[in-house]
């Protein structure tokens, strides 16, 4: 049995959109009943009907249509009912407070009737006093009841009413709906009791609902039975797709963990290997190089006594070759009975020997096995608790077990030991998911990220083309860092009147960050967590396009003036720049005493008094006007790292100017450099908005391969900055910031 706090109240139902209509939204008109259960407009279900057959709006079950229309299905009473109390209380509230008596005219009185201020819950008439004092004066309408006009409107005998409703029969208008025929389960008035029904059994309402309804509430109650059991089995299957997630994500990280493991294993014997190879050829260099000096000696003595001899043979005279004769002949003895030396030492020529698994043509070292999951009923039934791959252990082809750790199948693999380290990562380009923090929150999407899903679609103008493969430059390790996702969020403050541009980025206190938004002239504070700390205040009409924090100033750039204000907004200095570029690059130096900024292909240094420390072009003056840093920034190193749009490439020079490094290759893509970061290693990382990415090169300018691509939420990325040299926060051109934990190689 339906318990009372299951179903609706009628204020409720009179309150809420259950007497509207779902497919036009208006209130329901002629409301009829699927077999379904749910109601819509006689003439919005007529709409609907097509081919004999028509589909509910809202289960999607398709319902054959009877042979005389929409008009033959069931008339819901119910909502009739209810639509009759909120059309009796709209059109008293149309009267203005004034209703006029009902039946005032039926007995000659005025043809507008008397002020109403009674009402009959029977006959739904609204009654004048003396109407009212004398309407349960007769036999027929005795038993009616009559209430207060102003109390019916404030809906304190909406109950009452509803139970003195009586449903009119749609073919006897003003004949009440008093018998149900057993036989043919229609309602029926007095008139259609006569004909055709007179020889059915019939039944009183009453008697029929008090006869019918134990059936519908038990049926009811199986409906809640089984309602439960799919809240159940939901819950179940909730509970399994989290447990299915959950194990995907440690499979996912244990596979990184093991190939990451097999490249350092890798690595670790590629460096022992060779350096066996090299201690082999030096040592056999260094034997070959002594005998050889041995040889060349005594192949110089031989010649120079064959020489002697035969220049006395050949231009002596009798007595002189006669009186030199025994000795060149001992000495000729000599030099053919020395004991030379043997042929040359067998060199031991070295040969690779692969383990079987690295000669498979696709180096299979990794193999992913699937076990069914067990359900909770089959779960309680064992004992309840055991983890998904606990039970079995995948085997190999050969029959053999192979160790598998949480679902994770690791081959093993027969080399000699070499030290590891533990905790590299290899980084996983193009990945379906955004980076994760020791197993933590999924990037954002402002990007964005969440996920392969969320940007599938969208980033139609996306380069899918990785970058160049690393090269051999990455101090013998071959592994890149990691980005790891930290934390996303808006710059939009509730007093922007234009949505963020962000042309400047700077680190600014500890964990803290400089934010320059051109678009609405402000310099925001912002915590690395998001958390919004106040602004800088500047000069009035600025608008700062890029910052750098120097120790108790900052420096930003602002049409074609250089500004250093106080942190409290007080301008320190002001100097005019060249007119001749549009936007003006400003980093400051490492010991935070001086501003470099980037001025018509060359470079100014100035003090914290404003004065100019030192001037240079990248490359010298053979260079002069070829340059043109749009981006700039500076290494721990002390070198100055710039994106040149003249040549289209990224630069590295030191605090002479001299160009240590320079890049353009195919790893820009085509694509003009955009902004640039360095971390306390002194890893370059560019940005190449057209593309969504940002990729990294090493100290010199080498690239070495893709940091950030769409799949962690970069969408259009358009500045950078390095904060502690270990988070590189990222600004995308819809006002969002990413900020990511740069994970360094040796963690």
């Amino acid at each position: 049995m339906v318990s009372q706090g299951s179903s609706p109240s009628l204020l409720e139902a009179l309150n809420s959109d259950f007497l509207a209509c779902k497919i036009c939204l208006e209130q329901l008109q002629v409301p009829k009943t699927l077999p379904c259960l749910h109601t819509y407009c006689q003439d919005c279900l007529a709409q609907l009907a097509e081919g004999g057959h028509l589909r509910c709006p809202e289960c999607r079950e398709s319902v054959p249509v009877p042979p005389t229309g929409v008009a033959a299905f069931k008339t819901n009473f119910f909502v009739n009912g209810l639509l009759d109390l909120v059309k009796a209380r709209a059109d008293g509230d149309l009267c203005a407070g004034k209703p006029a008596c009902a039946l005032c005219p039926l007995m000659g009185g005025t043809s507008a009737g008397g002020p109403a201020t009674a009402r009959c819950l029977d006959c739904a008439d609204d009654l004048c006093q003396a109407c009212a004092d004398g309407h349960r004066c007769t036999r027929q309408t005795h038993t009616h009841r009559v209430v207060d006009l102003v109390g019916y409107r404030a809906g304190f005998y909406d109950e009452e009413a509803r139970e003195r409703q009586a449903a009119q029969c749609p073919q006897h208008p003003g004949e009440a709906l008093r018998f149900l025929c057993q036989p043919c389960s229609q309602l029926l008035c007095r008139e259609c009791r006569l004909d055709p029904h007179l020889d059915h059994p019939c039944l009183p309402l009453a008697e029929a609902v008090r006869a019918r309804r134990p059936g519908l509430e038990e049926l009811l109650a199986g409906v809640d039975n089984n309602l439960a059991e799919l809240e159940a089995t939901r819950m179940m299957e909730k509970e399994a797709l989290a447990q299915l997630r959950e194990q995907a994500a440690r499979v996912g990280t244990q596979v990184e963990e093991a190939a990451e493991g097999v490249l350092r294993a890798l690595l670790a014997q590629k460096q022992e290997v060779l350096g066996q190879l090299r201690a082999h050829v030096e040592a056999a260099e260094e034997a070959a190089r002594e005998r050889l000096r041995e040889l060349e000696g005594q192949e110089q003595v031989a010649r120079e006594a064959a020489t002697f001899a035969r220049r006395v043979l050949g231009l002596g005279r009798e007595a002189e070759i006669l009186s030199l004769e025994g000795a060149i002949a001992q000495r000729l003895r000599q030099l053919q009975g020395c004991p030379w030396l043997p042929g040359p030492a067998p060199c031991l020529l070295p040969r690779l020997e692969l383990h079987p698994g690295l000669l498979d043509e696709n180096c299979h070292l990794l193999r992913l096995s699937f076990e069914e999951q067990q359900s909770q009923k089959d779960s309680k039934k064992d004992g309840a608790g055991s983890q998904v791959g606990d039970e079995t252990q995948p085997q190999s082809r050969d029959g053999a077990q192979t160790p598998q750790e949480n679902g994770v199948q690791i081959l093993k693999v027969e080399r000699a030991e070499s030290p590891q380290e533990d905790g590299a990562q290899t980084p996983k380009e193009d990945r379906a998911q955004t980076p994760q923090e020791d197993g933590g929150a999924q990037i954002p999407r402002g990007g964005r990220s969440n996920k392969k899903r969320k940007f599938k679609g969208r980033f139609k103008s996306v380069s899918r083309e990785p970058s160049p493969a690393p090269g051999p430059n990455l101090e013998g390790s071959g592994l890149l860092p990691r980005p790891i996702f930290f934390c996303s969020f808006p710059t939009r403050m509730p007093g922007d009147k234009r949505s963020p541009r962000i042309t400047g980025l700077c680190p600014f206190g500890p964990r803290e960050i400089l934010v320059a938004d051109e678009q609405n002239r402000a310099l925001k504070r912002f915590s690395l967590n998001g958390d919004y700390k106040g602004a800088v205040p500047v000069p009035e009409g600025c608008s700062p396009c890029s910052v750098a924090a120097l120790r108790d100033a900052v420096a930003f750039s602002a049409g074609a003036r250089l500004y250093l204000i106080s942190p409290e907004g007080e301008v320190q200095w002001r100097r005019a720049l060249s007119l001749s570029q549009a936007s003006h690059a400003v980093a400051a130096m490492p010991s935070g005493d001086r501003v470099a900024v980037s001025v018509s292909g060359h470079v100014e240094v100035y003090n914290m008094e404003g004065s100019l420390a030192t001037r240079f072009i990248p490359g010298g003056k053979a260079n002069r006007g070829l340059r043109a840093l749009v981006f700039l920034t500076t290494s721990p190193q002390g070198n100055f790292v710039g994106s040149d749009w003249q040549q289209n490439s990224l630069v590295v020079c030191d605090g002479l100017g001299q160009v240590i490094g320079e890049y353009r290759g195919p790893g820009l893509h085509g694509c003009q450099p955009g902004s640039v970061s360095v971390d306390k290693k002194g890893y370059i990382f560019l940005t190449l908005r057209e593309v969504n990415k940002v990729v990294i090169l090493d100290p010199k300018g080498s690239l070495l391969g893709d940091f950030l691509t769409a799949y962690h939420g970069l969408e259009k990325p358009r500045v950078t900055t390095m904060v502690d040299g270990r988070y590189l926060v990222v600004s995308l051109s819809n006002g969002t910031i990413h900020v990511f934990r740069v994970r360094p190689l040796d963690s």
